[in-house]
């Protein structure tokens, strides 16, 4: 993120308003542009093929096709992610290029195989229970592996930078499924649903295509040590338990609601509560620009207090320790005071827009009922990820997890009460529960800037560790040492 950082820095640097809503407007672009195409390229689609025309059941089976494509590929990915962004930050820093294409397949593939897990009983299901052709069930696998790909390979172009070509990527796959959605209506016989499913699907795969290739071409050589990378899910489990934690706390919320009789059953195997789950995806796009622009400003500024903190304690005195570690904690708390107040004037400015443009799109009723509190909800929300990032700064991974796992069990408690609520409060599980995970996270951090010294001196290991056989525990033999004894008499 550092050359998002130094644009966004120039920006923020101005404090007035403008540049404020100019930041904001930056980093969205930078942050959620590819969603953005997707976004605007089906309600393209949707127009060119007259979706509107066909009947209610074909749509709302696309429409929940598409959902559980996008939430259920985020969730089989959070696992893994985050064990191989460390591993790959870690063998970047030390230079050791050859270990990124072992890595890489290996994330692929255990990727791959928990999503056919995932992915195939429900497949079973709708084709045996719901009925639905088992070509369109085939279609939506597909779909659901080469978003699952798609989302994957995302994770190697961001450490490598390379933004710009995310979003041409998206762009280029995108318009490859424009383009066939109308070729597909003009020489097949497809009926508008599957048409725009399929299209979409290939375009998945275009995009998972030009960002493999574009990998590959950034690292061609093969160490094939790919036992290193098994270890190191061994070593951080706790990662992998926190970025699940964490993706599943956003989503926990819905599948609350899903279980209420307000829901709506497709195929007899999609559940989903239509409103609700609009609500969540427009109160997510409210908030979303805060992760980009705290992660930025982290790198670009904390990180520096943090690096002199670092270097004083590689033999530094005391008086050097106690003052870089002030400052550290005073960066810390500045920013994620920035963060708040540039992200709430990004959330009113959107909220305000979205009451007043949102209804002529047909946005209306009980969606915007919710999405009121579920701004409040998200907002607090992405606050909270930035404090367990201070966390992973400071290597707390306990903490990090008990964070997320307070948020998510607090949330889906939160959710199920306010089911009981009116509409207008049906986000005060999550507010709940990322308020909850917000204040826990944050008595951590206070608890680390006590024991900060102890945190830092005394988890370090003086010897090296190996993997080997553990040598013999007999230390005295005297029976070897009488006969050895003897032998030297005679």
């Amino acid at each position: 993120m550092a050359g998002v950082g130094i644009r966004l820095n120039k920006i923020f640097e101005k404090n007035s308003i403008a540049a404020d809503l100019y930041g904001f407007t930056y980093s969205t672009i930078i942050t959620v542009a590819p969603m953005f195409v997707v976004i605007g390229v089906i309600a393209l689609i949707q127009w060119a093929l007259g979706f509107s025309d066909a009947g209610y059941a074909e749509r709302e089976l696309f429409a929940d096709t598409v959902l559980y494509i996008f939430i259920f590929s985020l969730l089989s990915a959070s696992p893994f992610n985050a064990v191989l962004s460390r591993y790959l930050s870690d063998i970047i820093f030390e230079e050791r290029w050859a270990d990124i294409i072992p890595c890489y397949y290996v994330g692929m593939m255990l990727n791959v195989v928990l999503g056919c897990l995932l992915a195939i009983p429900f497949c079973v299901h709708e084709y045996l229970v719901g009925e639905v052709p088992l070509y369109y069930v085939l279609t939506g696998y597909f779909g659901f592996l080469g978003l699952l790909l798609v989302f994957y390979s995302m994770l190697y172009l961001s450490i490598s930078k390379d933004y710009k070509k995310i979003s041409l990527f998206f762009t280029i796959g995108m318009g490859v499924s424009l383009l066939l959605s109308i070729i597909f209506k003009y020489i097949s016989d497809f009926s508008v649903t599957y048409n725009l499913l399929l299209s979409l699907v290939i375009g998945f795969y275009v995009i998972a295509s030009l960002e493999a290739a574009q990998i590959l071409s950034y690292f061609r050589e093969n160490s094939r040590n790919y036992s290193a990378v098994f270890r190191y899910f061994r070593k951080y489990w706790q990662l992998i338990l926190t970025n699940f934690l964490y993706t599943f706390g956003l989503y926990v919320h819905n599948f609350v609601f899903w279980a209420t009789p307000m829901h709506l059953i497709v195929a007899k195997s999609f559940v989903t509560m239509m409103s609700y789950d609009m609500a969540s995806c427009l109160a997510m796009f409210t908030n979303i620009s805060a992760t980009v622009i705290f992660i930025s400003r982290v790198e670009m500024r904390f990180h520096e207090r943090y690096k002199a903190y670092s270097e004083a304690v590689i033999g530094g005195r005391k008086n050097d320790i106690d003052n870089t570690r002030n400052r550290m904690f005073q960066q810390l708390s500045s920013e994620l005071m920035t963060l708040v107040r540039i992200q709430f004037i990004i959330t009113v400015v959107i909220f305000l827009l979205c009451v007043i443009f949102l209804p002529r799109f047909g946005f209306s009723g009980e969606t915007l009922n919710i999405y009121h509190s579920l701004s409040v909800g998200y907002f607090i929300l992405f606050l909270m990820y930035a404090e367990i990032l201070f966390l992973y700064y400071f290597n707390d991974l306990d903490g990090a997890l008990m964070t997320t796992f307070v948020f998510a069990l607090s949330t889906a408690v939160g959710a199920y009460i306010s089911t009981k609520l009116p509409a207008i409060w049906y986000g005060l599980g999550l507010i709940i529960g990322s308020f909850i995970g917000f204040t826990f996270a944050y008595v951590r951090i206070r608890w680390i800037e006590k024991n900060i010294n102890t945190h830092t001196f005394c988890n370090g290991i003086i010897l090296r560790q190996i993997n080997q056989p553990r040598p013999s525990s007999l230390v005295y033999d005297q029976g070897v040492m009488t006969d050895s004894s003897k032998g030297r008499r005679s």
